[in-house]
C-alpha cells in the first residue's frame, strides 16, 4: 500500500523524500550498529545506505537529461531543426561562438552518488565519535545521597514511640534537590548526607532522637527530632537561663516555634599515646529554628540548624523554607 501511494508522487517529490529517509534510517542503523557491535544492524544500514546512492543516482541522471535535452528526431531519422531557415542563415553569416578546445568532462553519476554515501558516513561517524571527544556534563560531580543508619536496628525507644520517624526518612526530607537553592546558593552540590538513630543524652536511652546533615561548601543543615514532653513553650522559658541569643516566637505551618542563635561545640580528639580528647572552646555560631511536632503542642520538638566554618549565616527565611519542606515529611504526634 505505501508503496503504491509512493508510485503516484511526481519524480521530483518521491526520489527527494527517498533519498531523505534512507540517508536518515541508513546513518542512524549504523550508528547503532557500530555502537552496540551488531552485525545484523550494520547489513540493514548498508542496506539502506545502497538504497539511498541508487536513488541518488538516479536523480543526477535526471537532471542531467533535463539539463541537456536530445534534439527531436523525426521519423525518417533526421533531426529537425527547430529555428527557421533564415534565421539559420542569418546566425551562419554572424559566425558561430568560438568553443573551447578541450570538450568538457561530463561528471560520473555513480562517483556522485558514492559521494553523497560517504558524506552520510562520515556524518555517522561524526556522530558516534562525537560523544567520546566533547565534554560531557557527567563529568560534574553528583550530591551525596543519604547513607548511614538505613540498616541499623532501632533502639527501644523507637519502638515506645508512636510514629516516629527515622533518621533515614529526616535524611531523604532533608536532602532536597533544591536545598542549596533554599539556602541562597543554588551553584552548590551537597558533598555529605548521614543519618542517625539516635536517643536524647541524659535521657538513659528513652526518648528518641533521631536526626540527619547535609554539608555543603558554604554551609552545614543539620535536622533532629525529639520525642520528649517538653513543649515548645517550656522550651522558650528554658531559654532564657541558657546561652541562646537573638530569641525569636513565631508560627510555622500553623505550630508554635522559636528562632535562636548559640555557638557549636569544637571539639578536638588526641589520638597520640594519651588518648584523650574533649571540648576545648566555642565552635561557630549556629542559627536554629525550633517548631513543635504538633500543632497543640503536646511536647517534642523538631530542630532544624544551619551553620557554617567561616561564622556566616544565611537569612532566617531560609530556615523557614526548610521548615515548610520538611516538617510535611514527619508525622504530626498523636494525642496521648
Amino acid at each position: 500500500m505505501l508503496g503504491f501511494l509512493l508510485r503516484l508522487l511526481p519524480f521530483w517529490v518521491r526520489e527527494p523524500l527517498l533519498i531523505a529517509i534512507g540517508s536518515v534510517l541508513g546513518v542512524r542503523i549504523m550508528y547503532l550498529a557500530v555502537r552496540d557491535h551488531d552485525r545484523v544492524a550494520a547489513g540493514l544500514g548498508v542496506v539502506f545506505l545502497v538504497f539511498t546512492a541508487i536513488r541518488v543516482h538516479a536523480v543526477i541522471r535526471a537532471l542531467r537529461a533535463r539539463r541537456n535535452p536530445s534534439p527531436t528526431a523525426s521519423a525518417d531519422g533526421t533531426a529537425v531543426v527547430a529555428a527557421a531557415q533564415p534565421q539559420a542563415q542569418a546566425q551562419a553569416g554572424t559566425g558561430s561562438r568560438p568553443r573551447p578546445d578541450t570538450p568538457e568532462k561530463e561528471h560520473n553519476a555513480w562517483g556522485q552518488a558514492v559521494a553523497a554515501v560517504a558524506v552520510f558516513g562520515a556524518l555517522g561517524a561524526a556522530l558516534w565519535v562525537g560523544p567520546r571527544f566533547m565534554p560531557s556534563g557527567d563529568n560534574a560531580p553528583k550530591p551525596a545521597s543519604c547513607s548511614g543508619g538505613a540498616h541499623e536496628e532501632l533502639p527501644k525507644a523507637y519502638k515506645n514511640t508512636p510514629r516516629p520517624v527515622t533518621g533515614e526518612e529526616l535524611c531523604k526530607a532533608l536532602n532536597r534537590p533544591d536545598l542549596a537553592e533554599l539556602l541562597g546558593t543554588p551553584e552548590e552540590t551537597a558533598t555529605t548526607a548521614s543519618s542517625t538513630n539516635n536517643t536524647a543524652p541524659l535521657t538513659d536511652g528513652k526518648v528518641a532522637q533521631p536526626e540527619a546533615e547535609v554539608t555543603f561548601d558554604t554551609y552545614t543543615v543539620n535536622v533532629s527530632a525529639t520525642y520528649n514532653e517538653l513543649s515548645t513553650g517550656q522550651y522558650v522559658k528554658l531559654m532564657k537561663f541558657g546561652d541562646e541569643k537573638d530569641v525569636k516566637t513565631l508560627t510555622v505551618l500553623g505550630r508554635p516555634a522559636v528562632l535562636s542563635s548559640d555557638h557549636t561545640m569544637k571539639l578536638e580528639i588526641n589520638l597520640g599515646s594519651g588518648g584523650s580528647g574533649g571540648p576545648v572552646g566555642e565552635g561557630p555560631l549556629a542559627r536554629t529554628l525550633s517548631v513543635a511536632l504538633d500543632r497543640k503542642d503536646r511536647g517534642g520538638y523538631c530542630d532544624i540548624t544551619v551553620w557554617s566554618t567561616s561564622g556566616a549565616l544565611p537569612n532566617d527565611s531560609a530556615l523557614l523554607n526548610i521548615a515548610e519542606k520538611v516538617l510535611p515529611r514527619i508525622p504530626e504526634r498523636p494525642a496521648r
